[in-house]
């Protein structure tokens, strides 16, 4: 027994020699720590992985008891390219790596497969806007941003704190799903307000265009907006504030205090933007607080809590000025208000080797004011002869979404993972509407609609995710139950193929394709009816409104990957689409799944490093679209023209183009960001005669710049509009003229 004893401690003493702790340090081309990176390694010449690891917010990852030999390493962060090297111990026992700016086809994204995956395996159409870019745009809400990423067609009505809509592969602008932080932001059924969204704290955003519904459920029928918040990472903490002032009366101040020690890392921040405008009650103020805070509570787990609060205060002008045409004064007192809160808890766990788990919790508290309380002289508002134009109205929202998210990653090979995760989500919501309207003795009195509803919904969602040479593959599908449409499965796969991989002058050809269904649910409206002066009965019927989607096209690498072009051809068929008629029997209304539209185009690409410290990005979109069915539109009926079968979709245009190109040095940067949009078809809704049945095409030119006077001051100036175009991104709304900011930023602290 005691020999046996003794060669049991023999053994573990020559393990013991032979193992060794390893400390792994990654930072980017600023020597800045990247938090949130995953780590892997694998022994010299095997596809499985022996250790994973995400890097701390100090960019750390520690990986323990690792025996003497060698190793290759592979860390995949986001809006990097992958990272690989070999590793020899015990000689490396600390490593840094410095992670490179990703080229034009390496760039490592999380939206595409809910995970950290390179751009090129994923088979999807995803544009990001990095830091860096950010910074140098000084986006005052996130459709100032998104409006330059490839694909996304902005409409605004109006000014700074208008509706802003996007619109992408001619779907509806109910036909995204939103996230902040991994918070679904959506008003149930899809409504997004791009307008009053402030970019403070945000740090990177991502646009997956394409039907998505397998991983992200219902609104995801054309596309998926990410945006991240940034984490702290620096062992001193960093206090950055500033202020900028321009044009049109603009104030605008902010502060956010950041850091990592030990287990904890933390950023807090705070906005406050005021401007009059331009023209009567174009005036818009916007507060955000925020907050991203992370304890590592092992080397395996790390907990995330994320919080943000904004209040607005729009002026609306309304419909007055027509592709240039004044018709009407501006309104002077109609306003529209935001209260907005959400938060989140997110739990990573890496458990053994090819595992990891994250579970999340949010709640997502959404409050909107709308109202007008008196008729502008010029405008007016005569119900009896139907003008509606200014009267009295009072629109009130609360909508509360809460939900638990659970996904669980198994990546037994570098070239193998699997996803798979249950979802369950709680919407409620309350509508509160009053106007000035007729009853049916033609007299005029202040009607009221009122909605309230409640959807318990579950989903659960798998995909598989395959790399093998040349080829890759991701497929995958999405049970989801909804208390309104029922039950749904929807699948999605995609795939590409490197054709050839090409030298130093042609550097690879990657076909893809990509095949998938998206859904969209009812709004509560929709579902649940409408009780007051105007009811509109519910139906428990509604189907998902659906897209059948797929895309084939090809990707071109050019001079060794600096560059890269790519040509896409997608369709959209929408089917199922909700319109609203009326019961011949009691004159209520109510809805049904009637409508049927398409959209199919082209997207073309080309982006890439034009010197170290230069990148361009830039694109073009062609998109057709047509109303198939639409029943209840008709000449023979008292249907507005531009809602016929055969007519196109409003305020999708057939010509659409962004530039952006961005430069970054050591002591100052810039940007110089185009958004091209060609003439498209939408309607003044008010029956003019003659009727504006288009908006006019436009060339949007922004320009930014910062400038470090000393190593901790930092002037910086933005120009929006460069060129003082008229335009209008919604026909009766004209966008703001030339405007300007300039200011000082200041760091104090930080490493």
């Amino acid at each position: 027994m005691r020999v046996l004893l003794a060669v049991v401690f023999a053994a573990l003493l020559v393990t013991s020699s032979f193992a060794a702790d390893l400390k792994i340090k990654v930072i980017d081309p600023q020597s800045a720590a990247v938090p949130g990176a995953q780590v892997f390694i694998y022994p010299a010449n095997q596809s499985a992985a022996i250790r994973a690891r995400p890097t701390s917010a100090e960019g750390v990852a520690m990986v323990a008891g690792l025996p003497d030999g060698a190793y290759e390493l592979q860390i995949l962060a986001p809006g990097f390219a992958v990272y690989t090297a070999n590793l020899s111990l015990p000689q490396d026992k600390t490593f840094t790596a410095t992670l490179s700016i990703a080229g034009a086809t390496e760039t490592v994204v999380v939206s595409a497969t809910r995970s950290p995956a390179p751009v090129a395996e994923t088979g999807a159409s995803v544009s990001t806007l990095e830091n860096a870019q950010l910074v140098s745009m000084q986006p005052v809400a996130s459709s100032d941003a998104i409006r330059f990423l490839p694909g996304a067609v902005i409409s605004t009505a109006g000014q700074r704190g208008g509706i802003a809509s996007l619109f992408v592969r001619g779907g509806d602008s109910t036909y995204n799903k939103v996230f902040i932080d991994g918070v679904p932001v959506n008003e149930p059924g899809g409504t997004y307000d791009f307008g009053t969204v402030s970019m403070t704290g945000v740090d990177r955003v991502e646009l997956l265009r394409g039907a998505q519904s397998t991983l992200y459920g219902s609104d995801a029928m054309t596309s998926v907006v990410q945006m991240f918040s940034a984490t702290g990472t620096t062992q001193t903490p960093e206090l950055v504030f500033g202020a900028d002032g321009g044009n049109f009366y603009t104030a605008h101040g902010f502060a956010g205090l950041s850091g990592a020690r030990g287990r904890f890392d933390y950023n807090a921040f705070a906005d406050q933007f005021n401007t009059e405008g331009q023209n009567v009650n174009g005036d818009y103020s916007n507060s955000l607080q925020g907050g991203n805070f992370g304890v590592r509570l092992t080397d395996r787990a790390l907990l995330r809590i994320r919080a943000r609060h904004s209040n607005s205060r729009s002026g609306v002008q309304g419909e007055w000025n027509f592709n240039g045409q004044t018709i009407y004064p501006p309104d002077s007192d109609a306003r529209a208000r935001q209260n907005n809160f959400l938060a989140s808890a997110d739990l990573a766990l890496t458990t053994g080797t090819h595992w990891q788990h994250r579970f999340s919790g949010y709640e997502y508290n959404h409050r909107t004011l709308n109202e007008d309380t008196f008729a502008d002289p010029g405008r007016g508002c005569d119900p009896v002869n139907f003008n509606f134009l200014d009267c009295y109205f009072k629109d009130l929202a609360h909508i509360n979404t809460a939900g638990f998210n659970y996904q669980g990653d198994y990546t037994p090979r570098s070239w193998l993972q699997t996803t798979f995760g249950y979802e369950f989500e709680d919407e409620n919501a309350s509508f509160n509407s009053q106007f000035l309207t007729l009853d049916f003795n033609n007299k005029v009195v202040i009607g009221t609609d009122l909605t309230h509803g409640l959807r318990l919904n579950h989903a659960v969602f798998l995909q598989q995710r395959l790399t093998r040479g040349r080829f890759s593959l991701v497929a995958g599908g999405r049970f989801e139950h909804n208390e309104s449409f029922g039950n749904r499965v929807v699948p999605r796969v995609a795939a590409t193929y490197l054709l050839l991989h090409g030298g130093q002058l042609l550097s690879g050809t990657r076909l893809r394709f990509a095949y998938g269904q998206g859904i969209k649910e009812p709004t509560f409206e929709e579902s649940f009816g409408i009780t007051g002066l105007f009811p509109a009965d519910p139906n428990p019927n509604l189907k998902a409104e659906e897209n059948r989607s797929y895309e084939a096209g090809f990707e071109q690498g050019l001079l060794a990957n600096r560059f890269a072009f790519s040509a896409l051809y997608f369709n959209n068929q929408f089917r199922n689409q909700i319109e609203f008629t009326t019961n011949p029997t009691d004159f209520n209304g109510f809805f049904l799944n009637l409508n049927r539209s398409m959209a199919h185009g082209v997207e073309l690409e080309f982006k890439g490093t034009l010197t170290r410290r230069l990148q361009l990005d830039s694109s073009y979109t062609y998109d057709s679209t047509q109303i198939l069915e639409a029943p209840l539109c008709t000449p023979a009926t008292f249907c507005n023209p531009v809602l016929f079968a055969g007519q196109p979709l409003l305020r999708r245009p057939k010509h659409s183009g962004s530039l952006l190109l961005n430069y970054l040095g050591n002591r100052w940067g810039g940007d110089i960001a185009g958004s091209f949009i060609g003439r498209r078809p939408d309607s003044d809704f008010l029956g003019l005669v003659p009727p504006f049945d288009h908006t006019a095409g436009y060339a949007l030119v922004n320009l930014g710049g910062w400038y470090n006077l000393r190593p901790r001051v930092t002037l910086y100036a933005n120009v929006e509009n460069l060129l003082d175009r008229h335009y209008e991104e919604v026909v009766g709304y004209p966008a703001l003229g030339i405007n300007f900011r300039a200011g000082l930023r200041f760091r104090i602290g930080g490493d």
